[in-house]
């Protein structure tokens, strides 16, 4: 049985409102077990005998169908949120800045956007593993940062989604 935890790309923004009981709901059915529902932000704990590949494919199927968004996820092993948070090199707490981890369903594609962010004026991200990049912004300038910027990009949504070091973290602690 795999652990796995779900983040999924812009819900509860641009018109797209999933409450977290309705999300339970939509993916929390055979061969997809034990779903659990974190914070009001898109992310989801559960366990299944699919690889991660599988669960992306399920999931954002079962969102489509439910809500009616073209969905988008990225799928890690628990182990890897684990092992990628306790990589940041950056406090999870700072009063100056915060700190983000952008997560990718595909290599390739967050080598695309590092490289986009830093052409665009960006410093360039810390590389947490092939599946994660770490950042920082000013408190108040993370929307108008190169790498928020780029990600928002067509060709990044199928593929990446940002989440603050924080949140991270309590999907770490919640498992």
């Amino acid at each position: 049985m795999n652990r796995f935890a779900v983040f999924l790309r812009g819900v509860n923004v641009g018109g797209v409102t999933i409450t977290s009981a309705k999300l339970r709901a939509a993916l929390d059915d055979d061969p997809l077990t034990e779903v659990r529902t974190l914070l009001a932000s898109g992310n989801v704990l559960c366990s299944t005998t699919l690889s991660a590949a599988e669960a992306k494919a399920t999931i954002e199927q079962r969102l489509r169908d439910a809500f009616g968004y073209d969905a988008w996820v990225v799928v890690l092993s628990r182990k890897a949120v684990e092992r990628i948070a306790a990589a940041c090199p950056f406090p999870a707490d700072s009063a100056d800045e915060h700190a983000y981890v952008t997560l990718a369903s595909d290599p390739a594609a967050l080598d695309e956007l590092v490289a986009a962010a830093v052409a665009a004026g960006g410093d360039e991200p810390v590389r947490l593993d092939r599946y994660a990049i770490a950042w920082t912004a000013p408190v108040g300038g993370t929307l108008a940062s190169p790498l928020t910027k780029v990600s928002a990009k067509k060709r990044f949504k199928e593929t990446t989604t940002t989440r603050n070091l924080r949140t991270l973290l309590k999907v770490v602690a919640a498992d």
